[in-house]
């Protein structure tokens, strides 16, 4: 049986690097993007010509119902084998106390309820292999003081879904994991307001840079292949050092 690997926020960024490298891979995808169709469908044109099957579902990770279509859908590809929950979203760099309550629900609802949402569909459908692997943030640990206090909390609260999960999901044979990036080159800085973000924090690293996106979509293969069968629970750093 081929993997069938669903993608939220697949059409950019990590999202996007990591559906190319899965279908290399010999998955087939389910990318799920909430806006930009013409970036879905670029996505989906290489995920095809790596000889995989694909699909593109518009859906916000923060409605039931569309995440509930999202999983029908992947469900036609075949058994649902992994789900990336990528899905996230950031609000502009400030102070904590400037911070507004639009702001603050909105990063909550995607990078933490969305991540519920979508992990309880794809439990309802995953059997004994199947594999989970979340996205976190090495925010999760620094805080961001400073920029985004409410989104290092939100991947933080990532961090803890992963390991509950982890632990109550293994008996069932089903492994969760997360990988946690640090500042990595994608068009998330924007909505920060400090597009060239990455190119400012660099000296932060020890590695000296900022990541790349296929590093982490690297990462993510790795947690749904065989070859990370023992692994579960884990929390995946990958963050030049930080």
């Amino acid at each position: 049986m081929d993997p069938v690997t669903v993608v939220t926020g697949g059409s950019r960024g990590i999202g996007a690097a990591t559906v190319r490298r899965l279908a290399s891979a010999g998955h087939d995808i389910a990318l799920c993007y909430r806006q930009d169709s013409d970036a879905a469908e670029a996505v989906l044109t290489d995920v095809h010509a790596a000889g995989r099957q694909g699909i593109a579902v518009r859906a916000d990770t923060t409605n039931p119902d569309q995440v509930a279509h999202l999983f029908e859908a992947a469900a036609e590809l075949g058994e649902i084998t992994g789900l990336v929950n990528n899905a996230g979203v950031t609000s502009q760099i400030g102070p904590f106390v400037d911070l507004t309550l639009a702001d603050l629900r909105r990063v909550i609802d995607v990078n933490l309820i969305g991540y519920v949402l979508c992990a309880q569909e794809a439990v309802r459908r995953m059997s004994s292999g199947a594999a989970i692997v979340n996205i976190s943030s090495a925010a999760a640990t620094l805080g961001s003081p400073g920029e985004y206090i409410h989104y290092a909390a939100a991947k933080a609260a990532t961090d803890t879904l992963t390991i509950g999960l982890a632990k109550e999901l293994g008996p069932q044979g089903i492994r969760v994991n997360a990988v946690s990036p640090g500042t990595i080159w994608t068009d998330i800085h924007t909505v920060s307001g400090l597009p060239d973000r990455p190119a400012r924090v660099a000296n932060r690293v020890p590695l000296g840079r900022a990541g790349y996106a296929d590093e982490i979509a690297a990462a993510i293969t790795w947690l749904l292949s065989p070859e990370a069968s023992y692994t579960s629970g884990a929390i995946l750093r990958v963050a030049g050092g930080q």
